[in-house]
């Protein structure tokens, strides 16, 4: 696997695109943090993986188109549009994502978005 945070991340954006959520969560360190910021984290690879397949297997449809990126070292800064249909709802999601790469994979993922907005999107309730 590439060690160039931004392949890691390029990686991790195909494997959503794919909605393969094996592969999210194979992208993340075995101790890695998933922290939408509104909410508790998520910490450790196999905590992550049944969020992440129950988003990818609850969509239809996933795309992430970049914006803008940008490396600090091992950070990777990605302001990127989320568009999906999840459980029959389509919906665009603007999104901000910071990535800490260690090794090859996902160490931290801080995820920054309006919340209300993208559970309208989904169709889910607050607690969600």
């Amino acid at each position: 696997m590439s060690q160039d945070p931004v392949d890691v991340v390029m990686q991790m954006i195909k494997a959503w695109d794919d909605r393969d959520g094996d592969k999210i969560a194979d992208l993340f360190t075995e101790d890695g943090v998933l922290h939408s910021m509104m909410i508790d984290p998520i910490k450790g690879r196999e905590n992550i993986r049944p969020r992440m397949k129950f988003l990818v297997d609850n969509a239809t449809y996933m795309k992430i188109e970049p914006r803008n990126i940008a490396v600090k070292g091992n950070t990777v800064f990605l302001e990127r549009t989320d568009n999906f249909t999840f459980k029959g709802h389509s919906g665009k999601v603007p999104v901000v994502g910071v990535l800490e790469i260690r090794d090859g994979k996902v160490a931290e993922w801080r995820e920054y978005y309006d919340r209300k907005e993208l559970l309208e999107a989904m169709g889910v309730g607050e607690d969600f």
